[in-house]
């Protein structure tokens, strides 16, 4: 059944013509219209549980607590989280049962509240915020995304996400395009991540060494495409510096099974090891690197409906 009290408030109103991703859909989803993402009115999740293959700062010793939230306004040709991106794996929950996953997360010790794709679900999520904050919720929150954001819904975060870990995955328009059809990619994505940063400011840590504020940028690497990914770290370089944290990945997985444009292979170490000395030579001290072997499925959570129901 609808969350009749999703109904009541105006925090929902964008829903009304859609815009809260770069795809710019202007559907209706009150109505139960759906764009590119799939996503209507009713929030639909796949997982809740404890990750414990973030960055440490995120996952520290206890796991962060994620919330992988069904549907995409990317679905890359390589996706490792295929089944929420491009299928319909999860459920849909009210919001107050959102409120208890968050609850239920922080009892079993999360470090932080992890929110996985959410952008499609910015209003109904941001209820759900504000209520368990009034309830007594006090860990830091993450948004966990793609990079593909509008710079407008962004702006409805503020004051209540703590931390932003986006993606940069392309600079090429001409790669963006290939590989998930959007070709503006690296303009949305950039002036995202000059949003987030105003809000964020500086990286924060607490006394354990967990991140509490601040912004860490991924970037997976992908195989054949090293020029991209030096374009990328250029740009985060010499924009951002030390003020933001990089993490470089090298945990690509071919899909299974395969996508006509994705990659067929895992990535080369050498290429890997030349962009982590790019990063060095650059003078970034703040980065995350990943050591070999991440290429493995056994690094993908099942969308089973942990914690969900």
């Amino acid at each position: 059944m609808p969350d009749t009290d999703l109904y009541n408030t105006d925090k929902l109103a964008p829903l009304a013509d859609c815009h809260l991703c770069p795809k710019e859909c202007g559907v209706n989803r009150l109505r139960g219209e759906t764009g590119f993402c799939g996503a209507g009115l009713e929030i639909r999740a796949a997982r809740a549980a404890l990750h414990q293959w973030e960055e440490p700062c995120i996952s520290g010793t206890r796991g962060s607590g994620t919330v992988f939230f069904s549907g995409c306004n990317l679905r890359c040709e390589f996706c490792q989280n295929a089944p929420i991106s491009r299928g319909r794996a999860g459920e849909v929950i009210t919001t107050e049962r959102l409120i208890d996953i968050f609850f239920e997360l922080r009892d079993q010790g999360a470090h932080n509240i992890n929110l996985v794709t959410p952008t499609h679900y910015i209003p109904q999520i941001m209820v759900a915020l504000r209520i368990a904050r009034d309830r007594g919720l006090k860990l830091p929150v993450i948004c966990n995304s793609g990079g593909y954001e509008n710079v407008e819904a962004l702006r409805l975060w503020e004051g209540l996400v703590d931390i932003y870990l986006p993606d940069m995955k392309f600079f090429s328009a001409a790669v963006s395009k290939k590989l998930c059809g959007a070709p503006d990619y690296f303009e949305k994505a950039s002036a995202a991540l000059t949003e987030m940063f105003r809000q964020t400011g500086t990286p924060a840590f607490d006394s354990d060494g967990m991140i509490t504020k601040g912004t860490i940028v991924r970037h997976l690497m992908l195989p054949g495409y090293l020029f991209d990914t030096r374009k990328i770290l250029d740009y985060l370089t010499r924009t951002y510096g030390n003020d933001i944290y990089i993490s470089l990945m090298n945990q690509y997985t071919p899909p299974s099974p395969s996508r006509k444009n994705a990659p067929d292979h895992p990535l080369s170490p050498d290429h890997y090891d030349a962009m982590v000395d790019f990063l060095v030579d650059r003078g970034q001290e703040n980065a995350y690197v990943q050591e070999p072997g991440t290429d493995s499925e056994s690094f993908i959570p099942p969308f089973d409906l942990h914690g969900i129901m």
